[in-house]
């Protein structure tokens, strides 16, 4: 099983570039099943996760076709609406595949999802939505099965009972099939809806309100092909911006998205960043902030445009080694603490009270063999690996590779000693 050996201590320092956004490109592959002709998407990361789905969807009929950084998928010879447990148990965007199958052929089978083990992630939203618009929606044997009384759903207005961006993203795409007029309230508002909506639009849909908490959607009969550049990650180009202010260094990072990351930036102007940005770039430079350390700067996670949960392990990671102590408070997911007793390892200071880490920043970290629990605890691990004194071992990285391309290459152009081993 591949493993990061990290030598720490080295300020990073130079240019990286974002790759397209994971949590993007997920839903708009799955919103490939929505039409038979050709859908093609540009600035595709080449993840684990992407795999999966395309693997997933070519076992349905869905021609995949993955070159660098552009997917053709054509969604033609549908030969079964099944999601089966043994592609959908390790990731739970899988689950994505229900709406649009619902919508276009009035039923589906998909088992219920897998993923990160960072608290229960219920379905449930997806569920009274999709029997919003008609869907008579059971869950057997561990599967969702669904199926559509007269063949095509019909438009609703659907208040969900919390914010959720892949039940959101669910329904948006199943509402742009039905008959009449489909409003969303309480939606996800992240960046990533938008971008579907966006694609979608350009397949034919009729969509306004997408990046609110309300959307509008009229249906359509049909939907047709499409071309789309993915958004760049958000949490990918935060979690490198984060590395910079951990090892005291100063990096930019292009072809991102600066309006995406607002509440991050000014967390790292307060540790003491120096931050600036473009159109496309974001540079950090940390080499000379006061005392040599960030300041200690406490976070409260909550939807988007707040502070991403995806962001609360590498920020914490820049908290250990802080001047101050700072509180970190959890809302999103009940069990995404995984990664503080493997931070405790390497020397950090951390005591959990309820839904809240309180961090009490050290001088230094020291380097240990350390164990990935999930996606973004593995890069708050990295991160700690970089800044702490010594060699730093981060084992079960294919958490990593499920959302971040190439990630040691990427740090090593920036001057970190990094490798993966076996």
């Amino acid at each position: 099983m591949d493993k990061l050996r990290i030598q720490g201590e080295r300020p990073l320092h130079g240019d990286v570039q974002a790759s397209g956004a994971k949590n993007a490109a997920l839903p708009l592959m799955a919103a490939s099943l929505l039409t038979d002709q050709p859908v093609l998407l540009d600035n595709a990361p080449q993840l684990m996760d992407v795999r999966t789905l395309g693997q997933l969807l070519a076992g349905m009929g869905t021609q995949v076709e993955q070159q660098g950084e552009r997917i053709r998928l054509q969604a033609d010879r549908i030969a079964h609406c099944e999601a089966p447990y043994e592609r959908v148990k390790t990731m739970r965007a899988s689950v994505l595949v229900l709406g649009p199958l619902v919508a276009r052929f009035g039923h589906a089978r998909v088992s219920l999802p897998g993923g990160c083990a960072i608290g229960a992630r219920p379905v449930d939203q997806h569920i009274k939505g999709l029997q919003s618009l008609g869907a008579q929606v059971q869950v057997e044997h561990g599967d969702i099965v669904a199926s559509v009384p007269g063949g095509r759903l019909k438009g609703a207005r659907i208040s969900t009972d919390m914010i959720t961006v892949t039940g959101t993203e669910n329904l948006m795409m199943a509402a742009c099939l039905a008959e009449g007029e489909t409003v969303i309230e309480n939606a996800a508002q992240e960046p990533e809806v938008a971008d579907l909506a966006a694609m979608l639009v350009g397949m034919g849909a009729r969509i306004d309100g997408a990046g609110t908490s309300r959307i509008r959607i009229q249906g359509v009969e049909r939907l047709h092909g499409a071309s789309h550049s993915i958004v760049p990650d958000r949490i990918e180009t935060g979690t490198f911006l984060c590395a910079a202010v951990a090892t005291r260094g100063d990096v930019t990072v292009r072809r991102c998205a600066p309006d995406h990351l607002d509440s991050l930036l000014d967390k790292l102007r307060e540790a003491g960043a120096t931050v600036s940005r473009g159109a496309d770039w974001i540079r950090v430079q940390a080499d000379a902030m006061p005392g040599g350390r960030p300041r200690a700067v406490s976070a409260r996670t909550s939807e988007y445009p707040g502070f991403a949960t995806d962001m609360q392990a590498q920020f914490m990671a820049v908290n250990c080694i802080a001047q101050g102590a700072a509180h970190l408070t959890e809302t999103i997911f009940e069990n995404r603490f995984m990664h503080v007793q493997e931070l405790v390892r390497l020397g950090a200071n951390i005591a959990i009270e309820g839904n809240t880490c309180v961090v009490q920043g050290v001088a230094r970290l020291s380097g240990a063999t350390v164990m990935a629990t999930d996606l973004r605890a593995s890069a708050g691990l990295v991160i700690a690996g970089l800044a702490a004194e010594g060699e730093t071992v981060v084992e079960r990285i294919y958490h990593l590779d499920r959302g971040y391309e190439r990630m040691e290459h990427k740090l090593a152009a920036l001057g970190a000693r990094i490798e993966r081993v076996r």
